[in-house]
């Protein structure tokens, strides 16, 4: 694989292990070598938030409802997910990512990416600076990290994802196409579940199948994503670590403890939080064109609905007004919800003159 000079920098992914478990794990003995959940409570319409290693086993998985791994798992220890608690651990941990570079890009509290071809430290091997992250996350902190090592950020997340608990993998420019003619293709970056499964009817199953395929075919099948493809396959990625991220949208939603299907009562509730958004909008100055409309229903289908202004608008009267218009597009009311979201998008922040401000988010990762 030829990898031109532009692509290759020294990219480490950073993946905090079971975080939020862990650090119930590490604060209450009671709770250590036990199958812990972090999330809502399994009586109720909690979602699973975290799962540690001991509960993984039995298919619990982050996203699931807690009712369904709690049959999973009955005898698993449920816990509160304590936020402060977890984002005070990640902030000390992004301090240690500074130690060595500027460039950190946070993708949520327990993850980020770091870029050390240029470092503080002076030190030539990524390999070296990302087991001197994990010595440190460990001694400081008492949890465990995993750590990828590659040439673009494409192969060092998949990397950090290879050994874990605990572990560092390295894919280096000469291991990089067999590595990757031999991965998944669910693996790729890009290709979700509904992409996976047309890709497998296709015959693609590896990247060394999908590297078969030419770029005009690839973008017959799949669009513009088979530009993207064709790229990813022959170990190309030109993506940046950014440090900072605009905010792209402003949202809320709810999960109800009961099902409803009163069409009043849901129209009432979207207006409600068409009212808590704009205010959330006022505090930042930011205004926006597109309104989204989430509905889950009873039996976790989840549909959007997305309508897009001539004009910019944070007024609470405007977004309840295309939410509630949006909501006559779903089974709403004929299907009972569960859930329900409004978020709005294609941002302005010139209303406090700070269009373009990156706006910090929390980092939940040769």
């Amino acid at each position: 694989m030829e990898i031109s000079e532009d692509h290759i920098r020294k990219i480490i992914h950073v993946d905090m292990d079971a975080f939020y478990a862990s650090v119930e794990q590490r604060d209450f003995p009671q709770y250590r070598n036990k199958p812990v959940i972090v999330g809502g409570s399994p009586q109720g319409r909690g979602v699973v938030a975290a799962a540690s290693y001991e509960v993984r086993k039995y298919g619990v998985h982050s996203a699931m409802p807690a009712a369904r791994a709690v049959k999973l798992c009955p005898h698993a220890i449920f816990v509160k997910p304590r936020f402060d608690v977890y984002k005070e651990v990640s902030e000390k941990i992004r301090e240690i990512f500074f130690e060595y570079t500027d460039l950190v890009e946070p993708l949520s509290l327990d993850e980020a990416y770091l870029d050390v071809t240029e470092n503080h430290k002076k030190i030539p091997s990524a390999t070296l600076i990302a087991d001197r992250i994990k010595k440190q996350i460990k001694q400081q902190t008492g949890l465990t990290a995993s750590a990828g090592v590659a040439f673009n950020k494409f192969l060092a997340k998949i990397a950090s994802d290879l050994d874990k608990p605990d572990g560092l993998s390295v894919i280096t420019p000469d291991k990089a196409e067999e590595f990757i003619e031999q991965l998944e293709i669910g693996k790729f970056f890009g290709v979700g579940k509904a992409t996976q499964r047309k890709m497998e009817s296709l015959g693609i199953r590896t990247g060394a199948d999908l590297k078969e395929w030419d770029e005009v075919d690839l973008v017959k099948q799949f669009g513009k994503s088979g530009h993207h493809y064709y790229r990813i396959v022959r170990g190309i990625d030109k993506r940046r670590v950014k440090t900072d991220r605009t905010r792209k949208s402003i949202g809320k939603e709810r999960t109800f403890s009961e099902d409803v299907s009163d069409l009043e009562w849901i129209r009432e509730f979207l207006t409600e939080l068409s009212e808590k958004i704009s205010q959330s909008m006022e505090k930042i100055g930011a205004a926006g064109k597109t309104i989204t409309l989430k509905v889950r229903y009873e039996d976790f289908e989840t549909v959007t609905r997305s309508y897009t202004l001539h004009h910019y608008t944070d007024d609470a009267n405007e977004l309840a007004e295309v939410a509630i218009r949006l909501l006559e597009e779903t089974e709403a009311g004929a299907r009972e919800v569960r859930l329900l979201g409004i978020s709005v998008s294609s941002l302005n922040l010139r209303k406090s003159g700070v269009i373009g401000k990156q706006l910090e988010i929390p980092f939940e990762g040769f």
